[in-house]
């Protein structure tokens, strides 16, 4: 009972660790007429912002734009990465989404440029299209040879068996197949037994087990919960049927820029640098395949936060690699205002050139209302499944109005934590009042720093206009 009981809770701990500070966001929250909604798929608030990235999710969707710059721009903790999150969501799973920090690119063994060029690759899908011969049809009957042991008598061992039949039949016809080695072993796998209906490829020897025949629904008297019941085929046996593949370009690249263990690198994200040749041969096999109807491109989304961290020469690459025609869109974000643009001593808005500026589409974001950060605790609190009294959430409320959005929501979980050690099952007042105590938010750090920075090695007194500066940041 123990051991179960040391289970459930690492599970707990397990979901709980993968709750992260986005993980609420669902989508956009907008209407068919796209309209932001107050709150809806745990967006909150920034109805123009979000309004605008509707707007850029419809000309993504309609495939009208590429190597376009979207530049999501606001005082910190007003929900820029959110946004950015949400389009992702809004895009779904074949759309290609790619996103890293601006520092990263100074941390990578890579260069500056080819880290870039992966990303952009990384944001870039391919869909293509091959057709397969399918045979699929009800199995009869299998029957195998099985080699004949070292006694004399035939082997028990259906891995050793080199060859069979296979009988299989549709509504209109039934056909009997030859087997060989590595059919029967996937046959064994899949556990294929007669009355199945499957679906086999004759190129790469799969087998699919796609349920049990309808017309055996009566041989049993009861099923397992899992057990799916489906129709016999009609017609041919033997189809040909259309695959797709979605890939990105950078995945591509990686497999042939390594003769061997190309996955692997996938997997490990070992890359190193990919020469201009092979993406050069690939884009041009690529090209052929779309005008042949065989492949087609996907342009996606990279998002690259903490943009005033590039340098002026990361812009300058930029600038070139936004006009090429397999461009994804690039969203940005920052919380900058006019500072310096890194690598130089010029001063320019955001951090960013003008000239890159120039190419932008701007999104602003506002700072969050007391009755919006409400709203977004208590999204925050189902999510992390914490129950908190409603005098608790004004209490955490107003901290998060006077202190910091994110410093609020940090708060929750070690309030939680308090609670339990408590025993209680309601964070309450006291609760809340003692994770405010116990951690410090950015104001009352900076006071304390003013007080005793003679104690602390290395301080420096600031002027008075500093002091203020620093206690308002």
């Amino acid at each position: 009972m123990a051991e179960i009981k040391r289970l459930s809770e690492s599970r707990d701990l397990t979901r709980i660790e993968r709750i992260g500070a986005h993980s609420h966001i669902r989508g956009l929250g907008l209407d068919s007429s796209m309209e932001a909604r107050d709150v809806s798929e745990g967006m909150v608030g920034q109805q123009p912002a979000r309004k605008a990235a509707g707007l850029i999710l419809k000309l993504i969707r309609d495939g009208k734009i590429a190597g376009r710059v979207i530049l999501i721009a606001g005082q910190p903790g007003t929900g820029k990465t959110a946004i950015a999150m949400a389009l992702a969501k809004s895009l779904g799973q074949e759309t290609p989404f790619a996103s890293m920090s601006a520092s990263e690119l100074f941390s990578l063994e890579l260069s500056k440029t080819e880290a870039l060029t992966q990303a952009f690759r990384r944001a870039i899908g391919v869909r293509i299209k091959e057709e397969a011969e399918i045979i699929e049809g009800e199995v009869v009957e299998i029957s195998i040879d099985r080699p004949i042991s070292s006694n004399g008598n035939p082997s028990s061992s259906n891995a050793a068996a080199k060859t069979g039949k296979l009988t299989l039949k549709t509504t209109d016809m039934e056909t009997v197949y030859e087997l060989g080695g590595k059919m029967i072993e996937a046959l064994n796998k899949e556990k294929v037994q007669s009355g199945d209906v499957v679906a086999l490829d004759k190129a790469s020897g799969k087998v699919t087990k796609l349920g049990r025949s309808i017309g055996r629904s009566r041989d049993y008297d009861a099923v397992g919960p899992h057990t799916k019941f489906v129709r016999c085929p009609d017609g041919e046996l033997q189809k040909r049927k259309e695959v797709v593949h979605c890939v990105t370009l950078h995945e591509i690249d990686v497999i042939n820029s390594r003769k061997t263990q190309g996955f692997l690198a996938l997997f490990t994200g070992d890359t190193g640098e990919i020469r201009a040749e092979v993406r050069e041969q690939i884009d041009t096999k690529v090209g052929e395949w779309r005008e042949e109807g065989k492949a087609e491109i996907i342009p996606g989304v990279l998002f690259i936060d903490e943009v005033h961290m590039l340098d002026i020469e990361c812009f300058s690459f930029l600038n070139r690699a936004l006009e090429n025609e397999m461009a994804p869109i690039l969203v940005i974000a920052t919380n900058r205002g006019i500072t310096n643009i890194r690598g130089t001593n010029y001063k320019s808005p955001h951090g960013i050139p003008p000239d890159f500026l120039d190419r932008l589409l701007i999104i602003t974001t506002q700072p969050y209302s007391q009755e919006e950060i409400r709203k977004i605790l208590d999204i925050r609190c189902d999510e992390e499944e914490v129950e908190m009294s409603n005098d608790a959430r004004v209490l955490l409320t107003k901290i998060g109005v006077e202190t910091s959005l994110r410093y609020a929501i940090h708060l929750i979980t070690a309030a939680a934590l308090a609670c339990q050690k408590r025993k209680g099952k309601i964070v309450e007042i006291d609760d809340i009042s003692r994770v405010y105590g116990l951690f410090l938010d950015v104001k009352r750090s900076t006071q304390y720093l003013m007080e005793y920075q003679s104690q602390y090695m290395f301080n420096e007194v600031p002027d008075e206009g500093d002091a203020d500066e620093a206690m308002q940041s």
